[in-house]
């Protein structure tokens, strides 16, 4: 299929873009690298009045060291992230991430920012930006507020961000060598999205240990707390743990999903 009909919009800077998206309502979407959203127009799943490109902006493109983290331009690759052309904050976790996205021609163009923005449930930056406790940089016709990586997705597909609202950047805390992590993925073939996703960390500089429950069927499930690896050994509380997160899941993703969290302990040294 192709697109039903829309008008294209270069604004002159993000000002007049974010002007732009508030007037035009539910009729208006920003693009970035459109890898995702672009499969969704040819599909006809996402009928928008105005596309608003936002590709001639360099500053979305810009990574900095803010001092205890490392600030992504929204508009960042996959590709640059995994080919290590931008620092890497996560002891390894983004560019490892980065290279498990679909195929690398979506990665030459898709963008940090706009996955995390489509808002996939199956979407890896979705889930591993609460992992490594993110903040998300959102400008509007208000100004720029900030939201946690962790919040930022409500549902499938549906995100914290109003009317003429963009994300500029993502900032992600810099992780020292005491932080061990693990991300599992089960894709019925390379290049798909998950079927079910089971991510943790454990960093012995502060004590933090938490999991991420991603591929459900809204906003990934995220848990923290002491202990919680140790924890993950007992098969009862794995079980009440998917449970809580997706009650509703089909079994074999939940029981994917509760042997995922076994590995998860597993590699992060759990032991009884």
């Amino acid at each position: 299929m192709k697109p039903s009909a829309y008008s294209l919009s270069r604004p002159d800077d993000l000002a007049q873009a974010t002007a732009l998206l508030a007037e035009g309502g539910w009729g208006s979407k920003a693009v970035a690298g459109c890898q995702s959203l672009g499969a969704m127009l040819n599909l006809r799943l996402a009928q928008p009045e105005t596309l608003l490109d936002l590709d001639a902006f360099e500053s979305l493109r810009v990574v900095k060291d803010t001092g205890a983290a490392i600030r992504f331009g929204a508009m960042t690759t996959h590709a640059a992230i995994e080919d290590k052309r931008v620092p890497d904050p996560s002891q390894g976790l983004m560019p490892f991430v980065a290279r498990g996205i679909a195929y690398r021609a979506v990665r030459n163009r898709g963008t940090l920012g706009g996955s995390l923005c489509h808002a996939d449930p199956a979407a890896d930056w979705v889930s591993s930006m609460p992992l490594l406790g993110a903040t998300l940089h959102v400008l509007g016709p208000a100004g720029e507020r900030d939201i946690a990586a962790r919040d930022f997705m409500t549902s499938a597909y549906e995100t914290q961000l109003t009317d003429g609202e963009i994300l500029i950047a993502v900032s992600v805390p810099k992780r020292t060598t005491g932080m061990r992590w693990t991300y599992h993925k089960l894709c019925r073939k390379t290049g798909e999205l998950a079927h079910a996703m089971a991510s943790g960390m454990r960093d012995s500089s502060d004590g933090s240990e938490r999991i991420v429950l991603g591929a459900l069927d809204g906003a990934p499930y995220v848990l923290e707390r002491s202990g919680l690896m140790t924890d993950l050994l007992q098969a009862a509380v794995r079980e009440e743990i998917v449970m809580q997160a997706a009650p509703d899941l089909e079994l074999d993703r939940r029981l994917t999903l509760i042997e995922m969290l076994r590995l998860v302990a597993l590699d992060m040294g759990a032991t009884r």
